[in-house]
């Protein structure tokens, strides 16, 4: 299969070189030619297997130029780093209302599901390609992507690891996971400035020519661990086909039967996966887009303006703090009948106006499945707290985002469809807020949080999180938002001094 870039410019490529790439020289991202069907007998086949199984299944129908032995090498292994070895663990709450747990794995977070993997799939498209050079891998991080790049990628042989975080945008313990990780190729730099600017510093990087001629010359070859490199987004499709198979399983009446998603997102990567997994045949009906406070997105599918001229607000969900939502562009391209001509226009107007519109009749009339809505911080709170005393589930406020947006699409629509809550990072990363919703009370600090917060709950703590108070901080570099390119070469100049 080839992949072909949203802006239309590039030349279609490999599956390998589109994951070398990260991003396409036009600057547009990397989507497949067409989408492989999923039939009747490929479901009743994946039903049987574990989600290692699954996963090589599905992804070897994306990555053609893999051989299909070592897609089932590379998912084996990435997936026995999770709790049971399974990235996606489903659970029923209630009536017609299931959670699909995907932070079960070495860092707590859904990216786990993805970048666990991605050092396998990068790896071997090198040795696809016969790749030149090492890889330099730029990582924009609005909190958990950065850790779970910085676990997946240490010590990976031939690449070196740069994320970018803001450093007053992220929580203490998604904070600590990052500084505290070890490696030789592993290099963390917090910025005075929000997720979006770490993204747009990125993003020029990779257009910037000059930049990767510099970076050829000490022998680095950009590539990303972001959502933007399809090698991020295709196991994250995995996962919606797997929580069908599993509640169907669970339930035969269900077999054939459309499902619901709601999906917490900011750079909407998550929810976009599913929408593959719909395009591929998946029988979902609706496709929830949960955002908090900056709802820049619930604004978007409700009036077809997507406008960053607006205050950046900073959340308790801080991994969706997000106004540029990258992966909103392969959605814009299929919209637009893979028109790459049209889509970089809407994203020129975008860089240069910081909003564009689109007729929302039609967007509704091509795009039906997606619905959407926003929290704001004080129904986030009272979320995480009234789930708990219905339920007994204790959630993040990501997490929690999304139960809001459930209730509420409820509300406004007569669907009597099986919904499944996309449930993304342990409640533990986010102990202070957590342990204030249900009490009033943070803590003196994250750590008492995390005490405060099990002793009330009884919910265990997970080993990666209480492993961090003893770690000692490796990366403490905070600069200025303009000045990532420096950085950059200066860790390739010490790099190159150090060899």
């Amino acid at each position: 299969m080839k992949f072909v870039s949203t802006r239309g410019k590039s030349p279609a490529v490999s599956a390998s070189q589109a994951i070398l790439n990260g991003i396409a020289p036009d600057g547009g991202l990397y989507v497949p030619e067409e989408f492989p069907a999923l039939s009747k007998d490929d479901l009743e086949t994946l039903q049987t297997m574990t989600y290692a199984e699954r996963a090589a299944y599905i992804i070897s129908l994306y990555l053609t130029d893999y051989s299909y032995k070592d897609l089932e090498v590379y998912t084996k292994k990435a997936y026995s780093l999770f709790d049971g070895e399974d990235a996606a663990h489903i659970k029923l709450i209630e009536d017609d209302l299931y959670l699909m747990n995907l932070w079960h794995g070495p860092t707590q977070a859904f990216k786990d599901a993805a970048l666990t993997l991605l050092p396998f799939l990068l790896t071997g498209a090198r040795k696809i390609t016969d790749a030149p050079g090492k890889t330099l891998i730029l990582v924009a991080t609005s909190g958990d992507t950065g850790k779970a790049a910085l676990e997946g990628f240490k010590n990976v042989d031939g690449t070196e690891i740069i994320v970018f975080y803001p450093a007053d945008g992220v929580s203490d313990m998604q904070k600590l996971q990052m500084q505290t990780t070890t490696g030789d190729n592993v290099h963390v730099i917090g910025i005075n400035g929000n997720f979006d600017d770490a993204q747009t510093a990125v993003k020029l990087f990779f257009k910037d020519a000059d930049a990767a001629a510099k970076c050829a010359e000490q022998g680095y070859y950009l590539s990303s661990a972001n959502s933007i490199n399809f090698g991020r987004l295709v196991p994250q499709i995995v996962y919606y086909i797997s929580a069908y198979l599993d509640i169907v399983a669970g339930d035969e009446g269900v077999d054939g039967e459309e499902i619901n998603f709601v999906v917490p997102t900011g750079n909407f990567g998550n929810v976009l996966a599913g929408y593959y997994a719909k395009k591929m045949g998946l029988p979902i009906n609706k496709l929830i887009v949960a955002s908090n406070s900056n709802s820049v997105l619930t604004d978007f599918f409700a009036l077809g303006r997507y406008d960053t001229n607006r205050p950046f607000i900073k959340t308790i969900s801080p991994s969706m703090d997000i106004l540029i939502s990258s992966n909103l562009e392969r959605l814009l391209f299929e919209y637009n009948e893979r028109n790459g001509g049209k889509t970089a226009d809407l994203m020129s107007r975008l860089d240069v106006q910081g909003l564009y519109n689109v007729d929302i009749d039609d967007f509704i009339d091509k795009l039906p499945e997606f619905a959407a809505f926003s929290t704001d911080e004080d129904e986030t709170k009272q979320t995480i707290e009234s789930f708990f005393d219905m339920t007994g589930e204790l959630i993040d406020p990501h997490t929690a985002v999304a139960v809001s947006a459930f209730y509420n699409y409820c509300e406004s629509a007569s669907d009597k469809n099986k919904t499944v809550v996309v449930s993304t990072a342990s409640p533990y990363k986010f102990p202070q807020d957590v342990l204030t919703a249900l009490t009033g009370k943070g803590g003196k600090d994250a750590f008492d949080a995390v005490k405060k917060l099990h002793s009330y709950t009884d919910e265990p703590v997970p080993k990666p999180i209480a492993a961090l108070k003893t770690l000692p901080v490796l990366h403490t570099a905070v600069i200025d938002k303009t000045k990532t390119k420096e950085a950059i070469f200066e860790i390739l100049a010490n790099r190159s001094n150090r060899a």
